[in-house]
């Protein structure tokens, strides 16, 4: 008897036997929705039984130019027919290009390739107190975090997430973290002194629930890691890379940090991660000190070099703070329509939505529609659509919300 194709879902039962399989052999480290994915075009994605789904997740603000651009599946074709992996013990033709694009648009001076954001963090962590050690400066430890923040799952990242939900299960955490409880300068000179080796934050929350962080906070922070001496560490893993319609958020805020962390859509779907360094820290990592297998193969950094051309080529940055204007205004409108909608935050393709206790039932019911969404803080809409959306798609989406939002207050009535 013939075998069944083991890459071919439909020879093994569809999404059924896709889901039990997933269920019976994973950890249970996901909530999933109940919709098994088969491919994307564009600014939608498929299931396995052809249903289009409109992105306004991009995979959690990672698919960027969507699905299936036709530039990058042909580096991805090329690219891994000549070489997809090869050592950091060797050169290859992609890393440094990359690197010096990097630098070229954030201000900074150097480069450390990772695989994920989490392992960014991880290392800039360890830069902060390597530069520290190398000043020769007992005691000088402590890394500042910020309230509500989340900066990864691995022990170093998630000592510096300030969310019960996420350090609980997995104390004790790493020591020599302390948290910075309100946006504000007071707050902020309180928590510091000559002990801070860094002070990490989100330039706009992502976690928890699209919160950009005022102007006078991060000046303010710029000036006490001056002052004592510390690394101010930016993670832009979710904000960076053109989300917000600058390559980075902090030049919104004319703020230049020490350390900057990336991934998520540095290479548009392709896992790659960055910390990005100034001068000053230049130094701070000698051979042996710090590596990664895998981070800054040819593949990822070809790919990754394409996606910046892509966004600079056809003027994406504008392109998208035109079409945040444009979904901001639509959801203004929205908001004297349906009472359930609050506050309305964040910059370009990035934005939070407040909407209390229904936040995950509208995510369900769009997704039950044929819009991809989710609930951060679990109150907030968070909407990350992908650079390459129209306005036709965002008009789609309200259109769609509208509906929805018009349901929940419909039942709501009739309780």
């Amino acid at each position: 008897m013939a075998q069944p194709d083991r890459a071919d879902p439909y020879a093994q039962g569809g999404a059924e036997a896709i889901k039990k399989m997933e269920d019976g052999y994973l950890f249970s480290t996901y909530k999933r929705y109940d919709l098994v994915v088969s491919h994307g075009a564009g600014a939608r994605v498929f299931d396995i039984q052809g249903r289009s789904y409109l992105d306004f997740l991009s995979g959690i603000a990672v698919n960027s130019l969507g699905y299936n651009h036709p530039r990058l599946v042909k580096v991805l074709m090329e690219q891994g027919q000549r070489m997809i992996h090869c050592s950091n013990l060797f050169y290859h033709p992609y890393q440094g290009p990359l690197a010096r694009r990097l630098t070229e648009i954030s201000g900074l001076s150097r480069v450390f390739f990772t695989n994920s954001g989490t392992e960014a963090i991880e290392g800039a962590l360890k830069i902060a107190r390597a530069y520290a050690h190398k000043k020769a400066q007992p005691g000088k430890s402590v890394i500042l975090s910020l309230k509500n923040s989340f900066h990864g799952r691995t022990l170093g990242a998630l000592s510096i997430t300030t969310q019960e939900k996420y350090q609980a299960p997995f104390r004790p955490l790493v020591p020599d973290v302390e948290t910075v409880e309100d946006f504000t300068t007071a707050a902020l000179e309180k928590a510091f002194s000559g002990r801070i080796c860094a002070f990490v934050m989100e330039t706009i929350q992502g976690e928890g629930g699209i919160v950009p962080l005022p102007g006078e906070f991060l000046k303010a922070a710029r000036a006490l890691c001056d002052k004592y001496d510390a690394l101010l560490i930016l993670d832009e893993i979710q904000c960076g890379m053109g989300r917000t319609g600058k390559y980075f958020a902090y030049q919104h805020y004319g703020v230049q940090p020490d350390l900057v962390t990336l991934a998520k859509s540095l290479a548009a779907g392709y896992p790659l991660g960055a910390i990005l360094g100034g001068a000053r820290v230049a130094g701070s990592l000698q051979p042996g000190e710090h590596g990664t297998t895998f981070g800054g193969g040819p593949l990822a950094c070809r790919l990754a070099l394409e996606v910046l051309d892509i966004i600079q080529q056809e003027g994406l940055l504008e392109k998208v703070g035109q079409l945040g204007e444009y979904l901001i205004q639509g959801m203004s409108r929205l908001a004297e329509r349906h009472k359930l909608i609050g506050e309305i935050r964040g910059k370009g393709l990035m934005l939070g939505v407040e909407m209390g206790g229904i936040a995950k039932t509208v995510v369900d019911r769009l997704l039950k529609r044929g819009v991809l969404a989710n609930a951060a803080h679990d109150t907030v809409l968070r909407l990350l659509p992908p650079f390459i959306i129209t306005r036709e798609d965002i008009d789609e989406f309200l259109s769609i919300l509208d509906r929805v939002l018009s349901d929940i207050d419909a039942e709501s009535s009739a309780a």
